[in-house]
């Protein structure tokens, strides 16, 4: 896709949804943090149920601790792989307490070292809570990234170093939230809805949809 074309690619999704946002529930940067911990191999509606009553009862790190692995394993049992993301959420949030004054941290170094954060969770939060101008690349994005055109790459890691070149400044911050919105929505794995697709005529994907 060329640059004139991304330019419009990213103007049409903005015109379309002025100020995205993430569909995961949250209160606070630490919140945030733990819902997309918890989001791994999760539905972000899934999350939402769950962290709901999780963050009722456990707003913040040190209540978190207190509720241990056995209380957050409890509210949030319905999510995949429940008991190792309640070991982590229990674990960062007292490394938090213990390293950062129960703050989250805003450098990715301090992030990823937390149980349970690798770089798309780091990203997420950098992104969408400390506006960086970062790119958080899912199953989602990567497959828009690629089936478009926008932004080729044979992992994530190379689909966002070529999406944080190609993407014009100006619409950076919040390109994240728009791919993974049409990518759920529009976008989608199996059959791309074409039809509906505000870009379709932008779009380098060779077997679109009538």
């Amino acid at each position: 896709m060329k640059r004139d074309a991304i330019r419009e690619f990213f103007r049409r999704l903005a015109e379309a949804n002025p100020e995205p946002k993430t569909e995961l529930e949250y209160g606070s940067a630490y919140q945030l943090l733990v819902a997309v911990v918890l989001s791994a191999q999760a539905t972000d509606k899934g999350v939402n149920i769950a962290t709901r009553k999780l963050f009722a009862a456990a707003p913040t790190p040190e209540e978190m601790v207190s509720l241990g692995e056995a209380g957050v394993t409890e509210y949030i049992k319905t999510i995949g792989l429940f008991r190792n993301k309640a070991k982590n959420v229990v674990a960062l949030s007292r490394l938090l307490l213990e390293r950062h004054g129960g703050e989250v941290p805003q450098q990715r170094e301090a992030l990823e070292a937390l149980p349970g954060v690798g770089r798309k969770t780091a990203n997420v939060v950098l992104n969408t809570v400390f506006r960086h101008p970062v790119m958080a690349v899912d199953t989602h994005i990567f497959r828009v990234a690629n089936r478009t055109g926008l932004a080729p790459g044979k992992d994530v890691v190379a689909v966002e170093q070529a999406l944080l070149k190609r993407v014009p400044k100006d619409y950076l911050l919040d390109a994240h939230h728009w791919l993974i919105l049409h990518g759920r929505y529009v976008c989608v794995a199996r059959k791309p809805l074409c039809g509906q697709c505000i870009v379709r005529d932008l779009c380098c994907f060779r077997d679109k949809t009538a």
